[in-house]
């Protein structure tokens, strides 16, 4: 019998491509998104494997709607894909948007712990597996990234602490840290302009993507007694940063 997936996020980027290959993999797929339009494009493509749950993580209340009318066939959640997250803004600290603060961490931190919270018991009874989205962000820190980095720390830390938690109970925690990919994260990022996108990934032959729904899918296929803890992934062309140095007063 196929399993199934929950993927949040799943109308752009690295969510729609982990719809499409967990398909393609014969899983069923539990897709969640804000934009009813997209995933209705979504589930005509990729067809009955897929059903199609309209909310945003942020709205407890939708969410648990959601889930109390999913079809008999898609209630038993093998794997949450806790994709569903955000950059907004490069500016420093000193002249960011608090609004865009507050945004991050309640769609990057508050709304990942409570979907994960609410689907525990299922994963446990059903020794399932979690995949959480960081990134590099986690761990490497840069001129900008602030209260974004810092989301991703949370998540990187949570997992490992899920993973401690849920010891014995046969529940596998991964924490997915990618560097550069190209989709509409930047664009986003930079309030909907596009040629900052476009300058960014530039030449530098970023990931995609479905490299990332790719690595989704090995994590979530490895055998039951495998577990892996933390997957950092970038391009061939990106590495780290050096320390900054202010000269003078």
């Amino acid at each position: 019998m196929p399993k199934t997936a929950l993927i949040t996020g799943a109308t752009s980027g690295i969510g729609e491509a982990a719809v499409h290959a967990f398909v393609d993999a014969d899983w069923r797929v539990i897709a969640t998104g804000r934009r009813a339009d997209r995933l209705d494009a979504l589930v005509a493509k990729a067809g009955s494997k897929v059903f199609g749950a309209v909310f945003d993580v942020r709205d407890e209340a939708a969410r648990d709607a959601a889930f109390d009318n999913l079809p008999a066939e898609f209630q038993g959640i093998d794997l949450l894909v806790n994709n569903a997250g955000l950059a907004l803004g490069t500016k420093p600290a000193d002249q960011a948007d608090l609004g865009q603060w507050k945004t991050m961490i309640d769609t990057n931190v508050t709304a990942l712990a409570s979907m994960t919270y609410r689907l525990l018991p299922t994963l446990i009874a059903r020794k399932g597996a979690i995949i959480n989205i960081s990134s590099v962000a986690a761990t490497y820190p840069y001129a900008g990234g602030n209260v974004y980095g810092a989301t991703k720390s949370f998540v990187e830390q949570f997992s490992l602490g899920l993973r401690s938690d849920l010891h014995g109970k046969g529940v596998r925690v991964t924490s997915i840290e990618p560097g550069m990919v190209e989709t509409e994260f930047t664009i986003v990022r930079n309030g909907g302009d596009q040629q900052a996108s476009d300058t960014l990934y530039s030449g530098a032959k970023p990931m995609t993507a479905e490299d990332i729904a790719a690595t989704l899918l090995w994590v979530a296929e490895l055998p039951a007694h495998l577990n892996v803890n933390r997957l950092e992934i970038m391009p061939v062309s990106q590495s780290f940063a050096g320390f900054q140095v202010a000269r003078g007063e």
